[in-house]
């Protein structure tokens, strides 16, 4: 059975447009004009890509709200042990600093290697943390 014919009165500029559309390889303008016709009549079917978009976004927005999270806790957890280091360490004699200064590097270099392994995958600190404490906001 052919399609039924409909008859248009477009604007100069919207024809022009239509008609180098409608130039491109595989294009007709009975495709173009039956496209937006669909999407004008039925916009909520057309919704496939949109809802694919907002999963997405609504997952990335997720992921970000962690991200947040993690950042603000390692914040305030830096915040407090620097407070507390200074308030708590004397200074060191000057003629103890070189000592101090190796021993530290030696204990700095210890440190490096432990947060290395505990990124790597062995057990982070971040997800022993109940994200029912999530009010840090």
């Amino acid at each position: 059975m052919p399609k039924p014919r409909a008859n248009l009165r477009l604007s100069p500029k919207l024809n022009d447009a239509l008609c180098a559309a409608a130039e491109r390889p595989g294009v007709t303008k009975t495709a173009i004009l039956e496209a937006a016709l669909q999407q004008f009549l039925f916009p909520e079917e057309d919704r496939g890509l949109e809802a694919r978009l907002i999963g997405r976004m609504d997952a990335f927005d997720a992921r970000q709200g962690k991200i947040e999270r993690d950042v603000t806790l390692t914040m305030e957890t830096l915040a407090h042990y620097v407070f507390y280091w200074l308030t708590r360490t004397d200074p060191i004699p000057e003629g103890d600093r070189d000592a101090a200064h190796a021993l530290g590097q030696r204990r700095f270099d210890f440190f490096i290697e432990q947060v290395a392994r505990k990124v790597s995958g062995q057990g982070s600190l971040a997800d022993r943390i109940p994200l029912e404490h999530d009010d840090l906001d």
